[in-house]
């Protein structure tokens, strides 16, 4: 299971209602930053999550309304020092612009915070013994967009008729067999993992996109999701607006959506030029589990039964 806390949903420059873009995913003990737009310190404070174990940052892309709050939010890190350290993961264009961001915040002094940057490309970017975390290539204006994959792992369920069939008490024993390990019972039977486990099952799989120019290499990635989040800038009323910009439509994102056979649909990056209702009523015109994102919204994400 998956939490999302979406910090700014806004296309482009904040309004009223929306902050620049930036979301929380929450696993387990990880929390990942996806993007840092401008003002992203403050709706962190607003959502209650707070900062502390917030020291993974991932960017979709360079462009300054996903990286431009970096400067304040880590300057705040090194001023309280409440984390030692900050890893970041882009690709190398936008690496080299946030690098540059930094210069600016710490002029020539050695930044009081250790920032670890990490160039990644497709594929594994982190993993344990539950999760896989990805990267795949995301067509937007300029090289080196990425969307990410969070995916649980597949887990045997431990088969408790089974387990009390063949004589295994509850306790200790079951844990190690649900862990890999072989048992010997005290009448000398040995027991396997095999015998009391049934077929694996699929995890939770969430695939978060940000920016794109175009849908064409993404059904793949998507494909099976339980929650897709990629951005709605522009209505098909303004298509040619979208393909001038860089950006797709309402109605792009959720043809895309069914044609990987997700659960939801999350739209992001919204346009101060619409409301929420047209975006929603041309989406799920065609994808109707879809919902337009509103700023400090949670969502959790869990595979579909």
């Amino acid at each position: 299971m998956f939490e999302i806390v979406f910090l700014g949903t806004s296309a482009s420059a904040p309004s009223v209602q929306r902050n620049l873009p930036a979301a929380v995913v929450i696993y387990n003990q990880h929390r990942f930053l996806i993007d840092c737009g401008e003002g992203t310190q403050r709706q962190i404070l607003k959502s209650g999550l707070g900062f502390r174990r917030l020291n993974k940052i991932l960017l979709t892309h360079g462009h300054l309304d996903h990286i431009l709050g970096l400067g304040g939010l880590i300057s705040t890190f090194a001023r309280w020092e409440a984390i030692n350290e900050v890893e970041i993961y882009a690709g190398k264009m936008a690496l080299r612009r946030v690098k540059l961001l930094m210069k600016v915040v710490f002029m020539d002094e050695i930044p009081p915070i250790n920032i670890v940057y990490h160039e990644i490309g497709p594929g594994v970017i982190m993993e344990d013994e539950k999760f896989t975390l990805r990267a795949f290539r995301v067509i937007h204006k300029g090289a080196d967009s990425f969307g990410f994959i969070f995916e649980e792992k597949p887990k045997r369920p431990f088969l408790v008729e089974k387990a009390e069939a063949l004589g295994v008490p509850a306790g200790p024993e079951r844990r190690r067999l649900v862990q890999g390990e072989s048992i010997t019972l005290p009448n000398g039977r040995t027991v396997t993992p095999d015998e009391v486990l049934g077929p694996p099952v699929p995890g939770a799989k969430l695939v978060f996109v940000g920016d794109a120019s175009s849908t064409r290499n993404l059904a793949e990635a998507a494909y099976k999701a339980d929650a897709l989040v990629i951005e709605a800038t522009y209505l098909e009323s303004e298509k040619e607006l979208a393909r001038q910009y860089g950006h797709i439509t309402a109605a792009q994102a959720a043809r895309l959506a069914l044609e990987a056979e997700v659960q939801h649909l999350y739209l992001i990056h919204i346009s101060r030029r619409y409301n929420s209702n047209e975006v929603l009523e041309e989406a799920a015109a065609i994808f109707p589990n879809t919902t337009v994102v509103n700023d400090l919204d949670r969502v959790v994400v869990k595979k579909a039964s």
